[in-house]
This record gives structure tokens, sequence and C-alpha cells, in this order.
């Protein structure tokens, strides 16, 4: 028993180990075939700048502090607009999940918003709202909002419906329920839905900039590709791939910690 103990705690402390080393391992690959690339095809740096250049280009953008000011001000809007897009989607799911007659009411307007593309209507959001930090928040509340909000109904109407008649049985209130039954029940498709948000608020938030912003990194893509500075947008475009692995990477690390019971259970099988 000892024994089996030992190796499932050598299983967990070596599991992070491991996917450190992939991820070190697939970024090597991806350096070298990208390398191989822009070397066999000899393209000019205006189409394809190779990794050594990109890398002078970071840093020079790092020392005339061109690079953080506008990765800030995209890290601002993302994280604000998934907050607010989360928030606003965790509890419209809710009252979805609570209500059938507010579902048949507001689904058929949810599904005709999903129906238009962001980039398509992010144009008129910057009319409305100018070309400041709001629209992109705004942009970015947006492009999160129907996923947390699907995976929000989805777990709570996956609760159990024996569990339910227990709490109900024991005489909880409603508020016991929501916080001992609902909560912990929908927590693992909640934050699924929060994982594929993460991602989509950084898509939202350079949307917003590309249609019009002055500062951002979508502003910078739109500076280098004005200039035919590749290398420049490859760094803009390459902090944003990474800004969108660090949240994902947060969002996995919650999911951990707030799901580490189902662990046990399964340790315990």
């Amino acid at each position: 028993m000892m024994q089996e103990e030992q190796i499932k705690k050598n299983r967990r402390s070596v599991q992070p180990w491991k996917q450190v080393l992939f991820l070190l391992v697939s970024l090597f690959i991806g350096l070298v075939v990208w390398h191989l690339l822009a070397t066999l095809l000899d393209l000019p740096a205006f189409i394809l700048p190779g990794p050594g250049l990109v890398w002078q280009r970071f840093r020079q953008s790092l020392a005339e502090g061109q690079l953080i000011p506008h990765f800030l001000a995209t890290l601002l809007e993302v994280v604000a607009g998934l907050s607010i897009g989360g928030l606003t989607a965790s509890i419209l799911g809710y009252l979805l999940a609570k209500s059938s007659t507010f579902e048949k009411m507001i689904s058929p307007y949810l599904v005709a918003s999903q129906s238009i593309p962001i980039v398509a209507i992010a144009p008129l959001l910057v009319i409305w709202f100018g070309p400041g930090i709001f629209s992109k928040i705004l942009i970015c509340s947006l492009t999160v909002f129907f996923p947390i909000l699907i995976n929000t109904v989805v777990g709570l109407r996956e609760v159990p419906q024996d569990l339910r008649d227990l709490m109900r049985s024991l005489q909880a209130s409603r508020m016991q329920t929501f916080r001992k039954l609902e909560i912990p029940a929908a927590m693992p498709i909640f934050l699924g839905g929060l994982r594929v948000g993460a991602t989509l608020s950084v898509i939202g938030a350079v949307v917003g900039e590309l249609v019009g912003a002055d500062r951002g990194l979508g502003f910078l893509i739109n500076v280098g590709r004005g200039q035919y500075d590749t290398a420049l947008v490859f760094v803009a475009v390459i902090t944003l791939a990474a800004m969108a692995m660090s949240l994902y990477g947060i969002v996995l690390l919650i999911e951990t910690q707030l799901l580490s019971w189902q662990s046990w259970r399964q340790e315990e099988k």
C-alpha cells in the first residue's frame, strides 16, 4: 500500500517536468524548421525573416521602449475583457440554466449574434465608442462571452438530479445548493470554457486594435506591415502567442487547484 502511494506521488511530481520538456523540444523543433525554411528558400527578409533577425528586432524593440507599452496595453484589454465577458456570461448562463422561459426568449438573439463574425462588427463598435480602450475591451468581452456562456449552461444542467434530490431532502436552501452542489459540479465544464475564452480574448483585443487604435500589439502589427518591417510583425505575433499561452496556463493552473478533489477520487478508485 505504501509503495503504491509513493508511485502515485512520483507520477504527480514527474508529470509537470514532462510537459515542460515536451514544450521545450517542440519549440526547438519549430525554430529549426523555421530557420531551415528561411535559409533554403532564400526569401527576402521582408517576406520571411529568420529567427535570428526576429530576435534582433525583439531586442531592439525592448531597448527602444517600443514593445513593453504596447504589450501592457493589449494585456490590460485582454484581462479586462476576459473578466467582464466571463462574469457576464456566468451570470446570464446561470439564469438561462434555471429558467427555460428566459432561455427561449433570449436564445434566438444569442445564436444570431454568434452568426456574425466579430471582425464584421468591430468597425461599428470602434465608430460608436471611439478608438480608445473601451471599444477594445467590449470587443474582447463579446469574443469570450459565448463559449463561457454555453459551458456555464451545460455545466449547471449536467448536475445529477439525484444529487439535487438529496440536497432537497436535506432541506438545503437555494444558496446552499448553489455553493455546495452546483458550483463544484459545474466547475470542470465552466473552466473548460474559460480556457477557450482565455485564448479567444487575445484574438478579440487584436481585432479591435487592427481596426483602429493608437497602441497595443495589433497597432504594432499595423506599423510593421505599413513599413514592410516583417520582423516587427513577427515580434508582435510571437508576443501575442506567448500571452495567449500564458493565460491558458494560468487558467489550467487554477483548474488544477480547484479540481484537485477529482484526482483524489480517481486515485482512490
